[in-house]
């Protein structure tokens, strides 16, 4: 009797387990489709990796995109985040700042923080500087399934913060995307725990 009752409570909480697994893919696959243009003060382009001094392919679409809200009257400034990850000898924001100013981006409409190594300190130093130059409102700009995670942490930094995914991503194709997807599952679902917790 015993044993079947575990065995039965194991059977629930596994089934739990695999909704709430389930429930959040769902979430996040639709809300990666969801793109709020409106006018802010500035693009927060999420950093990732650099490749020497070139932006990788992912960073590149990221950067592009906040080109291209800049030249379309969205945003007054663009402020570009990432430090020194994966061994780089150059910041992502200082390898993005110098990629949009070779795309006719003006210098004084540009903004950076090297200090950040994860998403959560992209939010938390952007921050810092949007405060330090009277900037209150932004479109969050990064690949589409990652800004379901993305903007609830810039919600948590107290960011004004709407959606901006890149219109194009390099993750495509079933063994692209599904790695890149379930990290983010993962990674949404820990970070809401963790909130849970403290």
């Amino acid at each position: 009797m015993f044993r079947n009752n575990w065995k039965r409570i194991l059977l629930v909480l596994s089934l739990i387990q695999t909704i709430l697994i389930a429930a959040t893919a769902t979430s996040i696959w639709t809300y990666a489709s969801e793109s709020e243009l409106i006018e802010a003060d500035a693009a927060i382009v999420l950093g990732t990796k650099v490749i020497g001094n070139e932006p990788s392919p992912v960073l590149e679409q990221r950067i592009r995109h906040a080109i291209d809200l800049y030249e379309a009257g969205y945003v007054k400034k663009i402020i570009f985040t990432g430090g020194m990850t994966d061994g780089a000898e150059i910041a992502e924001s200082v390898v993005s700042r110098d990629f949009a100013i070779r795309h006719h981006v003006p210098e004084e409409d540009i903004l950076i923080e090297t200090r950040s190594l994860v998403t959560e300190e992209n939010f938390l130093f952007a921050g810092e500087i949007a405060e330090d130059n009277g900037l209150s409102s932004f479109l969050v700009v990064s690949d589409p399934l990652h800004m379901k995670r993305a903007l609830l942490m810039a919600e948590h930094a107290g960011i004004d913060a709407h959606t901006s995914p890149t219109p194009s991503t390099e993750f495509t194709g079933v063994t692209n995307i599904a790695p890149f997807f379930a990290r983010e599952v993962v990674c949404y679902m820990a970070y809401v725990a963790m909130h849970a917790v403290i």
